[in-house]
């Protein structure tokens, strides 16, 4: 027997967190998301998405045993901007079971339909800042800390529920070169005089580049992204708490942010120092000793995570990421870092899987979105009426 409950005191929000740790106890690859802020998701005052976004979270029991969770998410800016009828799922983890499957995104489908939607989608998250896709290749790879890691009967899950393919992203590792390419350096030297642009990643502090670019800086994301899959641009209490984060957690050595002649932002890379292994050995929590271990990986990483690179529209194709990518590869050599882990990039995105193509890489990782309609056919609408 499977029961499904929604999750709505703080209990029953602490069981929704803590459920993918029951599920990947033993799972060396799995990465889990930080427990707090998990517990938080559906807390308006705690979780600045839903300022644009609806959720509720679900939980299924089999035979009175937990065994599942899912959310369901309607991103209103992105249905408006779409002109879309879409419900989101995402945190989708469950035991090998498909009646428990079904279970779970027959909710989300049945909340969907409650609120007019016609089309369900994911896994995706609020925006591009939260985690999103499927893990369909690459099992045996340890998660980023920003992507989801899942065991690989769940493809086949989805997939039996009538879903189709939405988008792929492709994952990458990097061969870390003895030196910076001197001809990217040489190139970076004249379009830096020829665009007239500057590096300020060395100007000062995070927080102090942040307080001065960092609003300017999300703006220039959304620009560069507006185009991609589904994408949600950050606006509102989002880009606050975005930029908290990002003054916690970015080591300005492997920063980099150009300005040009007008001080206008029209480039930013990020790559991340790799929180995994302090999140892992934390279980997710920050305190009392998560924190300690956190800072330690940020001051002294040994492994980095490629966030984002993004360049204006109309800087596009001039080559000034370069700029971006010597700075960033000429530090990670200085400092010995062993490994460099892409985060996903749409295959359908080419401009920023060429963006890197100084450096060797290979596929390590592939994930997926999923969509079907849920659009009731006008018979069940009638049938459902008359009864």
């Amino acid at each position: 027997m499977i029961v499904i409950k929604e999750a709505k005191t703080k209990k029953e929000m602490r069981v929704f967190a803590d459920f993918p740790f029951q599920l990947y106890k033993h799972c060396p690859q799995y990465v889990p998301s930080f427990r707090s802020d998990e517990e938080n998701i559906a807390d308006p005052k705690k979780n600045p998405n839903l300022e644009d976004c609806e959720i509720r979270c679900f939980l299924a029991y089999k035979d009175g045993k937990l065994a599942g969770r899912v959310a369901g998410i309607i991103q209103k800016k992105y249905n408006k901007a779409a002109g879309r009828k879409c419900i989101r799922f995402s945190r989708f983890d469950c035991i090998d079971d498909a009646e428990v499957a079904a279970a779970l995104i027959g909710a989300v489908e049945a909340f969907g339909r409650e609120q007019g939607m016609d089309t369900i989608h994911g896994p995706w998250g609020f925006n591009d800042q939260d985690r999103e896709g499927l893990l369909t290749y690459g099992f045996d790879r340890r998660a980023t800390y920003c992507t989801n890691y899942n065991y690989p009967y769940y493809e086949k899950l989805i997939k039996d529920l009538g879903f189709a393919d939405e988008s792929e992203w492709l994952e990458y590792d990097f061969e870390i070169p003895d030196k910076v390419d001197e001809r990217i350096a040489r190139i970076a030297d004249r379009l830096k005089d020829k665009f007239k642009v500057r590096e300020v990643a060395d100007d000062g502090p995070m927080r102090k580049l942040i307080k001065i670019y960092g609003r300017r800086a999300i703006a220039l994301v959304n620009e560069a992204y507006a185009s991609l899959d589904c994408y949600v641009a950050v606006e509102g209490k989002a880009v606050d708490s975005i930029l908290d984060q990002f003054g916690t957690v970015i080591n300005a050595r492997y920063f980099s942010l150009l300005v040009n002649d007008k001080d206008e932002v029209v480039g930013m890379a990020v790559m991340l120092p790799s929180l995994c292994e302090a999140i892992k050995k934390s279980d997710g929590r920050l305190f009392p000793f998560g924190f300690v271990r956190v800072l330690k990986a940020i001051k002294h990483p040994k492994e980095l995570e490629m966030a984002l690179i993004a360049v204006r529209p109309d800087y596009q194709k001039t080559g000034i990421n370069s700029l971006m990518i010597s700075r960033i590869m000429e530090n990670l050599i200085d400092d010995k870092i062993e490994k460099v882990e892409s985060n996903p990039e749409l295959v359908s995105n080419t401009a920023v899987q060429s963006q890197w193509s100084s450096m060797e890489k290979r596929v390590i990782k592939r994930r997926k979105c999923f969509t079907k309609s849920i659009a009731e056919s006008a018979a069940a609408k009638e049938a459902a009426a008359t009864e």
